[in-house]
């Protein structure tokens, strides 16, 4: 007998019994299904054994790692299904996050999806879940794994697989069907418990439970501009030929990394220039550019080179700060925990904003507020502007799609630009890149450049970041007039050499190790590449330093 202390409970069990068979007895005491074990700061699966004196705690799909691996089971699932129904020689690709469904394509010859096949699809996929079928987690030598990939035609992964030395590597199977999806998987198929599919635009979106209502599904609603971006992204990526981490590596091994750069820069050179020409031609009416976005997406950076673009169409910006129009610091609201919330939009004095921008409209002077961040108090220090003819107001604030900011300011003085990093690459055909994750290494890296931060620091302040823009920045994003992808095909390869070392401090007994180690396993198979290409005026220079801009 061995001694294990499970959700409080001290408790002895016979040697060899495995998390799941200790998790029985506490699923009442969550919302679904437990799907994962936490062993101190470290994630279990739930087939694994206990070992004495270990601390275990349950996750369900409430918590981010399990909902994590409630995502990569189910899509688990469907890519079988999809084999099941199609052939076992059908390549698909998961292209993407749409409001946190998987947008899907698949490439096999004509293959036309219509209602007719994702019916088919979602009734396999329930067939399998149905079935109970367990999850092998295999650990095989490195040439067996090639071999069950091989059968089961994941070359992409074959081509990744060679740029990692690992002697053993993870598969999880599905009766015949290997793949691997970087990370940990359900005990079963029968884990998954809700989930639908439903063409979408080329492809189809596997659509899953939001992580704030896990027993219903939502209605599918067509976010246009956000998907618009997604497939430009998708032609960016195929015009450079790096659709995968691989493509990248063999990039990077063959010497062309620094046209890569260039052609990437270009990009959006062209679209931040295609930006100011739409201001430009509604410049009779527009006189406030509002860019918002959420954190590490470069909006300072946008913001320096869209002025430039406007400059050379004859407009002058003044750039405009929203944190100078905060409310005292003693008045601000508080969340439900009773904390100073200062990302709640009515931090912002929205009457006095509002009154001066229309009297700028208007042609008046006014004597624009600074903030005194040591005293928590907005203060006036003669800096009076006064708008001439072609001249404009830029104003970055995480608020700025939200009308509830400029309720007193006409639609047709407003330009509305949403930014967000949207990563363009994919690790493989199954594994898109989280646009948090990216996100997440930027800040890390910027934090610990310009403010000495640790890793640990913004991993921890990581899920407050999320919650603001959930409910600040992301419901209002389809408001924007246009939206901006500041993301690169080669970032991460450039973050990696930045990243790894403060990533590596984060040591077991910190209850950030979960997700620093699984950010190491990721940036493992990313050859890293210099940031010397990268141009002084580049977003990217906003996190790794070197920006013409000062940020």
């Amino acid at each position: 007998m061995i001694n294990v202390t499970v959700m409080g409970d001290r408790l002895s069990v016979p040697e060899g019994t495995t998390y799941g068979e200790l998790c029985g007895k506490y699923n009442d005491k969550f919302e679904s299904k437990i799907i994962a074990a936490k062993s101190g700061n470290s994630l279990r699966e739930l087939t694994h054994e206990v070992f004495e004196g270990e601390n275990i705690t349950f996750l369900d799909i409430t918590d981010g790692e399990g909902r994590s691996i409630y995502m990569r089971t189910v899509c688990m699932v469907m890519l079988k299904a999809v084999r099941d129904v199609l052939g076992k020689d059908t390549e698909i690709v998961i292209e993407n996050s749409i409001k946190k469904n998987f947008y899907c394509e698949i490439h096999k010859g004509k293959v036309e999806v219509t209602q007719e096949l994702t019916d088919k699809i979602r009734k396999r996929m329930q067939e399998i879940i149905d079935a109970d079928i367990r999850i092998e987690h295999y650990k095989l030598p490195h040439d067996t794994a090639v071999e069950k990939l091989e059968e089961c035609g994941l070359d992409d992964k074959i081509r990744l697989y060679k740029y990692r030395n690992d002697s053993i590597v993870n598969l999880y199977c599905i009766e015949d069907y290997y793949d691997y999806l970087y990370g940990y998987m359900a005990p079963s198929t029968s884990y998954v418990e809700l989930f639908d599919v439903e063409p979408y635009e080329n492809g189809f979106l596997l659509i899953v439970p939001p992580i704030y209502d896990i027993k219903h599904l939502h209605p599918v609603e067509k976010f246009e501009k956000i998907t618009n971006v997604f497939m430009e992204q998708m032609r960016w990526s195929r015009l450079m030929e790096v659709k995968n981490v691989a493509d990248l590596n063999d990039v990077i091994v063959n010497g062309g990394f620094g046209d890569l750069v260039r052609i990437n820069e270009a990009l959006h050179e062209k679209k931040v220039a295609s930006i100011a020409d739409m201001i430009y031609h509604r410049k009779s009416k527009v006189k406030l550019v509002l860019i918002a976005g959420p954190s590490s997406s470069g909006k300072t950076s946008f913001a320096n080179r869209l002025g430039i673009q406007l400059r050379v169409l004859g407009i002058k910006p003044h750039v405009i700060s929203m944190d100078d129009y905060f409310i005292n610091r003693e008045d601000t609201p508080v969340d439900e925990n009773g904390k100073r919330d200062y990302e709640n939009i009515n931090c912002i004095d929205i009457a006095q904003f509002n009154k001066d921008i229309n009297a700028l409209i208007a042609g008046e002077t006014v004597e624009l507020p600074s903030y005194n961040f040591i005293t928590g108090t907005r203060e006036y220090k003669g800096n009076f502007i006064r708008l001439a003819e072609n001249e404009i107001m830029i104003i970055e604030g995480i608020h700025g799609l939200n009308d509830k900011l400029t309720p007193g300011i006409r639609p047709e003085n407003k330009f509305k630009i949403f930014i967000s990093a949207m990563t363009q690459l994919n690790v493989d055909n199954h594994k898109f890149i989280s646009t948090s994750d990216s996100r997440l290494l930027r800040r890390m890296v910027r934090d610990n450049l310009s403010r000495g931060n640790d890793a640990a620091a913004t991993i921890s302040a990581w899920p407050y970041v999320a919650r603001g823009e959930e409910r600040n920045i992301f419901p209002f994003q389809e408001n924007a007039d246009v939206m901006f992808n500041s993301a690169t095909i080669y970032e991460i390869s450039v973050l990696k050499q930045y990243a790894e070392p403060l990533l590596y401090k984060v040591t077991k007994d910190m209850p950030e190790y979960i997700t620093a180690k699984r950010l190491i396993k990721f940036l493992a198979y990313f050859l890293s590449a210099p940031a010397d290409p990268i141009p002084n005026n580049s977003l990217i220079r906003e996190f790794v330093g070197g920006s013409v801009f000062h940020v």
